[in-house]
């Protein structure tokens, strides 16, 4: 077999050296591209003067003094009138419990059985811990020291004589020692609470007059 066969299975020589010249500059100018995005950002290049330059553009930090407002207060107050996007809240009854400035005794929408389980839910996320799952002031928290809120169904509450009105308003603004949950329960959630509370109130307090005849049967079978 001659020599000449088995020439043409390797690449020349000067081939492979210009393959491997052309790898190696080519990690050379990776490498050069990416040291100069690195030192575009790492405090040396560019890009960092220019952020530096809007970091140290001229601005007032806040409740720094001022010559050029009479006051010398460089934090301006809000035009009167001004209303935050989604804060107008110009229906009283829903965002108070009042109307004309008198607190009202009917719900700003029609309370339904899932309204009914959505305030049961977050009674007893919210309240249940002071007032007790049925509204007797026996919560876990009372039961290890803290002072003891009104029954729901004795007479210190009944005196009161709350409306939904006042009750929305306890809930939302807090009453003695107990703080305003307007930051944690959103406002259609506390109307639901206070229908719950009415419901607790009435289910402690009614008589069997009071059940639908189709379930007072099944109630007397079941107390038999």
């Amino acid at each position: 077999m001659s020599t000449n066969s088995y020439t043409h299975n390797y690449p020349k020589v000067s081939t492979m050296c210009r393959s491997k010249d052309y790898l190696f500059m080519k990690r050379i100018v990776i490498s050069i591209v990416l040291a100069g995005v690195a030192a575009g950002f790492s405090g040396c290049g560019p890009l960092f003067k220019v952020r530096k330059a809007m970091y140290d553009q001229e601005k007032f930090e806040p409740l720094e003094k001022t010559e050029f407002f009479g006051d010398h207060r460089s934090s301006r107050e809000l035009i009167e009138g001004t209303i935050p996007r989604g804060w107008l809240r110009s229906d009283t009854h829903l965002y108070e419990g009042k109307v004309d400035g008198s607190v009202v005794d009917r719900f700003p929408f029609e309370i339904t059985a899932s309204d009914l389980e959505r305030g049961r839910e977050r009674f007893n996320i919210y309240c249940s811990v002071c007032h007790g799952r049925a509204g007797y002031g026996d919560g876990m928290i009372v039961q290890r020291g803290f002072k003891q809120p009104p029954s729901y169904h004795g007479k210190v509450f009944a005196d009161k004589q709350h409306t939904v009105g006042s009750i929305y308003g306890i809930v939302a603004n807090g009453f003695g020692v107990m703080s305003g949950y307007s930051d944690q329960i959103p406002v259609e959630d506390r109307w639901r609470i206070v229908a719950y509370v009415k419901a607790l109130q009435f289910s402690q307090n009614a008589d069997l007059q009071d059940v639908p005849e189709d379930v007072r049967a099944t109630l007397l079978v079941e107390v038999k």
